[in-house]
């Protein structure tokens, strides 16, 4: 099992928190971003800077990932790439992308998208707070003690 995150927009406390997971559990952490992503000096964490581009850093963990791994992403399309692949994919507030649900959060990200395009709806999610924090690490650590059983 190796822990992913899709780094591009992932705001610094997710990484902390997946970070202290890898070095914790003694898993594979990778951050994948088209810019110089800081981590810290650890064997078990590392960064993949992948070139500029749209879907560059997304293609990359696509091609990369196995079952069972985890990746950490805001990105739903993404999300549905890997989902049926067997990955286990968390948003970056803590939802469990599933077979389930994946469809339904795709159609209500390609609907919202359709209004912003065309003003209806204006901003986007929240900012990231201690209570998001809270649910990344139990849906991770859930995932996680899955894993080591």
């Amino acid at each position: 099992m190796k822990l992913w995150i899709d780094g591009d927009a992932c705001p610094r406390a997710v990484r902390e928190i997946v970070f202290r997971a890898a070095e914790r559990l003694q898993i594979e952490a990778i951050v994948v971003a088209n810019r110089e992503a800081r981590v810290p000096r650890s064997r078990f964490i590392r960064a993949v800077k992948v070139p500029k581009g749209f879907d560059v850093a997304d293609r990359h963990i696509v091609d990369q990932v196995e079952p069972g791994d985890v990746v950490i992403t805001q990105d739903i399309p993404l999300a549905a790439d890997l989902v049926p692949k067997g990955v286990h994919v968390i948003s970056t507030y803590g939802e469990a992308f599933t077979e389930e649900n994946i469809a339904e959060r795709l159609a209500t990200r390609d609907l919202l998208q359709g209004l912003r395009d065309q003003g209806a709806v204006l901003g986007g999610p929240a900012p990231f707070g201690e209570a998001d924090k809270r649910k990344l690490a139990n849906a991770l650590d859930r995932i996680l003690t899955r894993y080591r059983q």
